[in-house]
């Protein structure tokens, strides 16, 4: 029987949209957000020109999420690494505080923060979040980790301002000379500057519906705030269990090949 997250829903709005996944598992059945236009327009797209139709889930993993889009999956080989493919472009982010990676949320894949600190999405690649029912301790962890983020992109984007290459210059310089005294200030001066933009926004904690949420259905909270949730399952929760159940490589790519085909339910 198909389970659906729509009575847990309140905040978010629904686009008019409904999307199927097609697999060899069964259906999965989507909604998009009115709150990611950009995410959604481009998702219609690339299903509208049947892009997804026989790529891969090309990595997956247990109690965390199932991956797909990348179109070099489409005639790969077995066993090639996948994950890697693009489609030209990115998408702005569109991160919003109240769209939570909750179990059945869809999202949008990125690059790493130390090349990507605007949390920039792939363009083709989305994964679906099945993770697992969290503790208030679990909570209280991924708190601390996303502002640690936050803070780290802080004084990355501090140190390629001009004030923090120079600051970092002179700190560099002595502790070079060995001047280790003047150095500790020039640091500290590096890590007050970078406190200073970091405050400028509040620090992040889970609201209560968050924690209701993470706490029963359970999803992966550690991910809140960094990358673009822009949809979510209404129908067909049991088969990303499924899929992210099966067997996989090294790479989490699984043994056997899952492929999709992704249509608007009306334009079938």
């Amino acid at each position: 029987m198909s389970f659906s997250l729509l009575i847990n829903i309140k905040a978010q709005t629904f686009s008019n949209e409904t999307f199927i996944i097609e697999t060899t598992f069964g259906e999965i059945k989507l909604k998009l957000y009115e709150e990611t236009p950009v995410h959604k327009a481009n998702f219609k797209k690339l299903v509208l020109n049947r892009f997804f139709d026989s790529l891969l889930f090309h990595r997956v993993i247990n109690q965390f999420m199932i991956q797909g889009g990348d179109q070099l999956s489409k005639h790969s080989n077995t066993g090639d690494s996948l994950g890697h493919g693009d489609i030209g472009y990115t998408l702005t982010s569109e991160i919003d505080p109240k769209l939570i990676h909750k179990k059945g949320a869809l999202c949008a894949a990125r690059e790493g923060d130390d090349i990507n600190p605007k949390f920039e999405s792939s363009a083709s690649q989305f994964y679906i979040v099945m993770g697992k029912s969290r503790t208030m301790e679990d909570l209280k962890k991924y708190e601390d980790r996303i502002n640690k983020t936050h803070y780290n992109n802080c004084a990355r984007e501090f140190n390629k301002s001009k004030q923090g290459r120079a600051l970092k210059h002179q700190y560099n310089r002595l502790t070079n000379e060995n001047k280790l005294d003047s150095a500790y200030l020039y640091n500290s001066l590096i890590e007050n500057s970078t406190k200073i933009e970091y405050l400028k926004t509040s620090e992040y904690h889970f609201n209560q519906k968050q924690i209701d949420l993470y706490t029963t259905i359970g999803g992966t909270p550690h991910l809140d705030n960094t990358y673009t949730v822009f949809g979510e399952v209404i129908e067909g929760i049991e088969i990303i269990d499924k899929i992210a159940g099966v067997s996989t490589d090294s790479r989490n790519r699984p043994i056997k090949d899952i492929r999709m085909r992704i249509y608007l339910l009306e334009n079938k």
